[in-house]
Order: structure tokens, then sequence, then C-alpha cells
């Protein structure tokens, strides 16, 4: 059975409490949007597990200010597995200059998900740099 409207939801909102997270720098929340053997991999390197995942979380925001923006996701797969796509455009946020952000990265980003007792998470998701 394809994805329901409700999953396609559910995922939607995975992806914006990820943002919100990661922007944020809480950590235990943006650990929380994987499984727990969950792995991201991106240019910074590849993070694998609860522990891991929520280290880099809680670190990213002490490196800069940004904001993720997402957008164009598909997703294809079933009731119980997913894979999503979509583009990502981090935006560096630099308060007091004009403009107050600039681009610092386009990419996309390419899940693999998981319906899980506590809804849906993601088993992993890798960054694919434009550059």
């Amino acid at each position: 059975m394809p994805l329901s409207v409700e999953d396609q939801l559910a995922i939607q909102q995975l992806y914006a409490r990820y943002n919100h997270a990661i922007d944020s720098g809480d950590g235990a929340a943006w650990a929380a949007c994987f499984t727990p053997d969950g792995t991201f991999s991106s240019a910074t390197g590849t993070f694998t597990g609860r522990d891991q995942l929520q280290g880099f979380g809680a670190a990213f925001a002490t490196r800069m200010k940004a904001r993720h923006w997402t957008n164009n996701l598909v997703l294809e797969g079933d009731a119980d597995a997913a894979r999503g796509s979509c583009y990502l455009m981090l935006l560096r946020l630099t308060p007091g200059e004009q403009p107050p952000a600039s681009i610092l990265v386009t990419a996309i980003y390419r899940d693999e998900l998981r319906r899980t007792a506590d809804g849906w998470k993601f088993a992993s998701r890798t960054v694919v740099g434009d550059s």
C-alpha cells in the first residue's frame, strides 16, 4: 500500500522538526528525529547512533547561527518504510550585517525513513552537496 496522506503529512512534520532542532542547537530533539541506529552523513562526517547524533546536533549551533531551508520534498514508499529527497539551502545568519543572511550551502538530502512506535524517523540521511 502506498504512503497515505496522513503518513506524508507526518513525514513533512519530521522534516520541519529536524530543521528547527538543528538550528536551535537542541541535540536531543535533533537525534530524536532518527531511529536509535540512525545515520547522518555530510561533508562534516558520518554520525551513527543516538549519542553521536545528539553530540553533532548540540554542537551545530555553537559553530554558526543558521537556518536550514528545505523544499521540493518527494516521497515514495509504503506504510512501513519510505525514501525521501528534498532540496536544502543552508543560510548563514550574520546579525548586524546587510543582508542579514547568506547562502552557505545548497544540496539535496537523500533519506531512508522508517515507521517506528514513535512515528516516522530517519534511518539514514545523506547530504549530497551541489558543489
